[in-house]
């Protein structure tokens, strides 16, 4: 399990010219899940998020979690995160798992976090307002 996390001042997602879901300050999490991952990387990654101190604290340092300053969580599914690019020119996702694999580790993920999301499967734009900037990459243990 793979994501990219942004501290963001406000993000959203738009499908099909409507807005489906919006947060204000707390975290856009980009989420792309592999073959392999299952609901240990679930657990694993939601304490990982709940509880990353990237949000700065009375003396401006990041020791504050989403949940210490009661931020909210948009989760959007993204396989493109499991691309390969080493070989050739297009990029190839056998890397990343099947939506029948993904889609419940997504949801579950989301319901771990108390997230909003994105509509998984849809083409999407994402709209965020990245606060630093501050953006992690992080990648679960495997199993």
């Amino acid at each position: 399990m793979r994501v990219v996390v942004q501290r963001v001042r406000r993000a959203s997602v738009t499908v099909a010219d409507e807005v489906v879901t919006r947060i204000g300050p707390g975290l856009l999490v980009l989420l792309g899940i592999a073959p392999e991952d299952g609901t240990e990387q679930v657990r694993w990654m939601a304490d990982k998020l709940k509880n990353l101190g990237i949000f700065e604290d009375a003396a401006g340092k990041m020791n504050l979690s989403v949940t210490d300053v009661a931020g909210s969580v948009l989760l959007v599914s993204q396989f493109t995160l499991h691309g390969d690019c080493s070989r050739g020119r297009r990029p190839s996702f056998i890397g990343a798992a099947r939506p029948e694999l993904a889609e419940p580790l997504y949801l579950g993920l989301a319901a771990a976090l108390g997230a909003v999301t994105g509509r998984f499967g849809a083409h999407m734009q994402v709209e965020l307002v990245n606060d630093g900037p501050v953006t992690l990459l992080i990648d679960s243990p495997a199993t």
